[in-house]
């Protein structure tokens, strides 16, 4: 991932922002606007959720935020909270969730396989509570949508496989379970990831070696080798994406299709960011499919 691309697609988020803003005075901004809390779910500084519920009686399904970056410390939340806003505003429960990941900072590091997998599991697992106290009980978890852009793909294919896992394997025996999932140029397949340097050593460095080393690893946190989901999938991805391959997310939908699950690819005419950024045609595609799962 390229950090320049995305200092540019976050200023030019900030500037459309503010065209909106325009529109509106800051007294109904105010007024109109949920507002976001946070709860915790580890003593970590990145083990948090920022925890947006629409106004009204509820309840309102979920949607779980799981932001991108390569798994490294160089990329946060604030990549999850304009589509946590938007969703929000269409009339979900937006869950925009930050883990520990890879890196030396003292306030993001500390993650890793299965560390950062964990986070993202005890996250979803406090919704029953932390998150239903926050939301005055108007969260319906019969209806969680897994939301990942990127290595967030990952963690939220991992988290709809966790029924799934075996009764040792690291988050088996989920507390809430995904009921669908949007990946949004997910790496879906972690060993292909590896050995084709997807993201430079992004993944070895994130599982802490290679397929060959860490084969039972790779096979627990790979969601293509986890399939079938026995839950509905969407694959969002643009056809010149050169940060994760669009082939990514055509072998995941083929091997689900093959186990069984309903999958679908939807293809976009371009790139990586365009799938985190809200107004796009692409960002349509991802919000669709949320509509059509829930």
């Amino acid at each position: 991932m390229n950090r320049r691309d995305l200092l540019g697609l976050m200023g030019a988020a900030t500037a459309a922002a503010a065209v909106g803003s325009a529109k509106t005075s800051a007294a109904a901004t105010v007024a109109t606007s949920p507002p976001v809390q946070r709860y915790t779910y580890g003593s970590h500084p990145s083990q948090y959720v920022e925890l947006t519920v629409p106004a009204g009686v509820g309840p309102f399904p979920v949607v779980v935020v799981v932001h991108g970056g390569f798994w490294q410390t160089a990329y946060g939340a604030e990549l999850g909270r304009p589509l946590a806003a938007d969703l929000v505003n269409r009339g979900y429960a937006a869950a925009n969730v930050e883990y520990r990941r890879v890196g030396s900072s003292s306030t993001a590091g500390g993650g890793g396989w299965p560390a950062t997998g964990l986070d993202v599991a005890a996250a979803v697992d406090a919704l029953t509570v932390q998150g239903q106290q926050l939301a005055a009980g108007r969260l319906d978890l019969t209806r969680v949508v897994g939301l990942g852009h990127s290595a967030g793909g990952q963690l939220a294919g991992w988290l709809a496989a966790r029924p799934g896992l075996p009764a040792t394997a690291p988050g088996s025996n989920p507390r809430v379970r995904l009921t669908a999932l949007v990946a949004q140029a997910g790496v879906m397949d972690m060993v292909g990831a590896a050995r084709e340097s997807t993201g430079g050593n992004a993944v070895p460095s994130f599982m802490g070696g290679s397929p060959d080393r860490l084969p039972t690893a790779y096979s627990q946190a790979s969601p293509i080798a986890r399939v079938p989901l026995h839950i509905p999938s969407v694959c969002v991805h643009g056809t010149s994406d050169t940060n994760v391959p669009i082939r990514q997310s055509e072998r995941f939908v083929a091997a689900a299709l093959q186990a069984g699950d309903a999958s679908e690819l939807q293809r976009f005419a371009g790139n990586h960011f365009d799938l985190i950024t809200v107004g796009t045609p692409a960002w349509t595609l991802c919000t669709d499919a949320i509509a059509r799962l829930t």
